[in-house]
């Protein structure tokens, strides 16, 4: 599919997800680890009000007494604070938001149908208050869009009570390339160029660089996060001195895997007769 408006309008549910995480919690093999919603796409996205998937997956876990860390965008997170709530009291539960502006404007022309700036920071706070530990990602950065912004969104989360911050820079695999210039023809033509030139210069190796090749995706595991070369480590400067600066760590606690208590399968006992 692709990335523009298929990953849009043609969603695919894993209708069956809760019975399948059970079924591999219960499994006498398994060994708790930190299981992580949201890596790959938000997990609170809009049809989760109704599918409620999520909240199904968030239930077993909670129940098992199970390490989990959430990435998410999304003020739907909140709704589930009944069950997150007293996972962190017991050490179980981190939340990541994302904020990659405090500009509303902005923030409509990157992420159109997301939380507002300002709703998110009500949802960490929100999250703070009932104990659950926030950290915030910054992410991705984008060259003169939401770069110059680094010092103010750290400034705003550390005071939203957030624990930790962190951040990636822009890459463009595959058809993004052709995604992320349209995009910026429409709305930062006064731009564009430059933007995409700090990109590859993130991107592009110094072999390539000097071969005149010109990437704007890394996909090398050490640096695919972060970028390359001289604005890339401008950028890691910047945002360790605004996070020390606002007294965040740049990692959160250790979660718990020694509570775990594997679930009853339904019809267990059952299948032995």
């Amino acid at each position: 599919m692709s990335p523009g408006l298929d990953f849009e309008s043609r969603l695919v549910a894993k209708v069956n997800a809760v019975e399948l995480l059970r079924q591999e919690l219960a499994a006498k093999r398994y060994a708790p680890k930190l299981i992580n919603l949201g890596a790959a796409t938000d997990a609170y996205q809009p049809v989760e009000r109704e599918l409620r998937i999520t909240r199904g997956l968030v239930e077993v876990l909670a129940d098992c007494r199970h390490p989990l860390s959430i990435v998410t965008k999304a003020s739907l997170v909140e709704r589930d604070l009944d069950l997150l709530a007293p996972m962190a009291a017991d050490g179980l539960v981190e939340v990541f938001v994302s904020i990659t502006t405090l500009d509303p404007a902005l923030a409509r022309l990157m992420e159109p149908r997301c939380a507002s700036p300002e709703r998110r920071l009500r949802t960490v706070r929100a999250l703070v208050e009932a104990g659950v530990p926030v950290g915030v990602l910054v992410a991705p950065i984008i060259p003169f869009v939401n770069e110059p912004e680094i010092e103010r969104i750290v400034a705003a989360v550390a005071e939203a009570g957030a624990k930790s911050a962190h951040y990636t820079v822009i890459r463009l695999p595959w058809e993004l390339t052709g995604l992320f210039n349209d995009w910026l023809g429409a709305h930062f033509p006064d731009r564009a160029e430059r933007v995409l030139a700090h990109i590859a210069d993130m991107r592009t190796a110094p072999a390539e660089a000097r071969s005149g090749r010109r990437r704007f995706n890394d996909a090398d595991f050490a640096t695919r996060m972060k970028g390359r070369g001289p604005w890339a480590e401008l950028i890691r400067q910047r945002f360790r001195l605004a996070v020390n600066r606002a007294g965040l760590g740049r990692a959160m606690t250790p979660l718990r895997s020694d509570l775990f208590r594997p679930p009853g399968l339904p019809g267990a006992q059952a299948s032995l007769f």
